[in-house]
């Protein structure tokens, strides 16, 4: 097997009937397994007036160890601190978790919602039931730019340390700055042989100490150094591109599943519309900054009547990862997905033998 591939495997849950916690949608999970081996969902539920909470959910598996039903378990996170919320509402929205090993916690990365706009926002757990807030993500600037007053989007953390610019090992976060102007929504507008830029729509790389031994991680939300990681390059994703899955590493590096935004053209009514589509990109393992592969095309496009119509139509947006390692498949994931920000759907992909031939991105720029 020499391709990456992702094959659906279905709807796994949807707006639950007379539930006003998810009357406008459930969508964009994170994915973990707990202490206790079992898979876990952390999906955004989205309340009237866009009003989101992060819940959790079990996911149980049929005879063949395929995802098949979820059983609901109560709320996460519950907008509460004052970066989570704004006149009117909140916003706790699109989780990712990973269990980080030097400091044997779940660290939960979230976008907060306040009247600031979107944040990067840290939670830890030992369980997995138990959240404790961090507060937002700070940043040192970047070539005099203030990343912490920028909106964020799409972040996750590395499971282990990861080598800095300067080679010393710190805690790794994938996220995607919104530098003003860059928006989908108002990069549509311009003529479809637009340039890409290569100073934003991203993901970015950014560094924070791990401290000594037994300070406790309550630092971790002051990112030191950043580095441009990878910009869009291809039709399907030349719009923007951002984070999806938390890293997961594999024989081939780290795997983060990741999306692209491109935009059609509806001939009814000559408009553009935006299309979310799903790639896939490999990271060197000795050093994360360099993509050894990633993808030509989407390995995922909307094409389910759930992917193509909903709140936002034309969307899948991969959140969360699962190793099959309880079937002893180490080289088998089930992607968990966003579909058209209603619903939540699963996909899997096996890993290659051997890493395809084909697209490494350019280098978007020098290492800062």
């Amino acid at each position: 097997m020499n391709e990456y591939a992702l094959q659906r495997m279905g709807m796994l849950m949807e707006p639950e009937p007379g539930n006003p916690q998810e009357v406008e949608g459930v969508l964009n999970p994170a994915a973990a397994r707990g202490p206790d081996g079992q898979l876990y969902l952390f999906p955004r539920l989205v309340a009237k007036g866009n009003y989101s909470r992060i819940g959790i959910a079990r996911v149980h598996f049929n005879g063949a160890g395929d995802p098949a039903a979820v059983e609901r378990l109560g709320i996460a996170l519950e907008p509460e601190a004052d970066y989570e919320l704004r006149p009117g509402g909140g916003g706790c929205e699109d989780p990712r978790i990973t269990f980080v090993e030097p400091l044997q916690r779940y660290i939960m990365t979230y976008t907060a919602f306040s009247i600031q706009g979107p944040r990067i926002a840290l939670a830890m757990s030992e369980d997995l039931f138990h959240w404790e807030r961090l507060g937002l993500a700070t940043y040192a600037q970047w070539h005099g730019v203030a990343l912490g007053t920028i909106d964020d989007k799409d972040a996750s953390i590395f499971p282990v340390a990861i080598p800095n610019p300067s080679g010393h090992p710190e805690l790794a976060l994938l996220h995607r700055p919104l530098f003003p102007g860059t928006r989908p929504e108002e990069t549509v507008l311009h003529p479809a042989s637009r340039d890409v830029d290569l100073d934003h729509e991203s993901i970015w790389i950014s560094y924070c100490p791990m401290g000594l031994e037994g300070q406790g991680p309550y630092h971790l939300s002051r990112f030191t150094s950043h580095h441009r990681l990878a910009t869009p390059v291809s039709p399907w994703e030349r719009l923007k591109i951002g984070s999806g899955t938390p890293p997961v590493l594999t024989r081939h590096g780290w795997l983060i599943v990741y999306h692209g935004v491109s935009e059609i053209v509806d001939p009814g009514n000559e408009g553009h519309h935006l299309c979310y589509s799903a790639g896939v990109m490999v990271l060197s393992q000795e050093h994360p900054q360099q993509i050894r592969y990633r993808s030509t095309d989407p390995v995922l496009t909307p094409v389910l009547p759930q992917e193509r119509q909903g709140t936002i139509a034309n969307v899948v947006f991969p959140t969360g990862i699962d190793r099959r390692d309880d079937l002893g498949m180490p080289n088998r994931f089930d992607v968990y997905y966003g579909m058209a920000d209603n619903r939540i759907g699963v996909a899997r992909l096996d890993m290659p033998d051997t890493l395809p031939p084909g697209a490494v991105a350019h280098a978007p720029g020098a290492k800062v």
